[in-house]
């Protein structure tokens, strides 16, 4: 797949293109993905998503607090493995909002993406004050030669269903519920770093990991199963996302995975971490030993789920 953080001047095949953040890239997302994909190889054309970062509400609302799915380097790597050819991110600013439709359309969608057909929702709005609608896209079409088909409602329904049923199921600690509707597993996404040192003083040593994007949702805290590979190398553990109320008191929230059956260096390598399922909520000790006999239990629950539901 060929990635480009700015609209391509040098880009000249003929393409199918569709438009939208696919955060989560989900079943519903899926769908749409799988259509263009399939599409532009029937058609011998090229299948493009056009998407936007910074998150437009981020832009033009200032809204800090905005928390996506994925970090934009997530949704490629997902959109990647779906087969997709052509991943346009196009820097979302200001200045861009206030393009006129026509323009966006012959600028940007034939000139630059030279689009045979573009599928697109039902509601999909685009151009300055989001004024224009797929009937001005078709009518677009006609004057630009390419096709126009819609995503139906129901299938956009399904889209808007399913992100607010993960938003709603990582903020409870469902995972299970939000990786049903991901079609995969959630993933976190940072870099380890030095930590404290707690875990190895009572056997129990962790990875920390470090998010630098701040948009990313953390789901709720608590201990998870997890998975993640390492120099080519599946490798299991039970991740803690919380404060370590027992032996820290600093009250900031981090990060941490015990890796079963690992003890190799790995400081500043970047993990991908799937949460496979939720243990349990964070609890507050009266010591350390009851907390050291709380994490066997928790690694003999994580061993067996495991190997229920997962090739060692």
């Amino acid at each position: 797949m060929k990635i480009f953080d700015s609209l391509p001047s040098d880009f000249n095949s003929k393409t199918v293109v569709t438009i939208g953040t696919f955060d989560g890239v989900h079943i519903g997302h899926r769908k749409i993905i799988e259509r263009i994909v399939n599409t532009a190889k029937k058609s011998n054309l090229k299948s493009v998503v056009l998407t936007f970062f910074p998150h437009p509400r981020m832009v033009l609302q200032k809204d800090a607090n905005i928390k996506l799915l994925n970090t934009i380097d997530e949704r490629s790597s997902i959109l990647e493995q779906l087969g997709l050819d052509v991943l346009v991110i196009k820097k979302f600013t200001k200045e861009f909002s206030r393009i006129s439709a026509e323009a966006f359309v012959s600028e940007i969608l034939i000139k630059q993406l030279h689009a045979k057909k573009i599928i697109i929702g039902y509601d999909h709005h685009f151009g300055r004050n989001r004024s224009a609608n797929i009937d001005d896209l078709k009518a677009f079409g006609k004057q630009y030669n390419f096709d126009v088909e819609e995503i139906s409602a129901q299938d956009i329904n399904e889209v808007s269903v399913s992100s607010t049923k993960i938003r709603n199921a990582l903020a409870d600690g469902d995972i299970q519920t939000a990786n049903k509707y991901l079609g995969d597993s959630f993933i976190l996404t940072g870099k380890v770093v030095k930590g404290k040192g707690l875990g190895n003083t009572i056997g129990f040593p962790t990875a920390n990991l470090d998010i630098k994007e701040t948009y990313k949702l953390i789901p709720k805290q608590g201990v998870y199963i997890a998975k993640t590979t390492i120099l080519n190398q599946v490798v299991y553990g039970m991740m803690n996302i919380g404060l370590n109320p027992t032996i820290d008191s600093n009250n900031k929230q981090s990060i941490e995975i015990h890796l079963f059956d690992f003890n190799q260096t790995i400081y500043d390598e970047i993990l991908t971490i799937k949460l496979l399922d939720r243990i349990r909520d964070e609890q507050k000790f009266d010591s350390v030993k009851e907390l050291k006999m709380q994490l066997q239990k928790d690694k003999e629950t994580s061993m067996n789920f495991i190997e229920r539901h997962h090739d060692r």
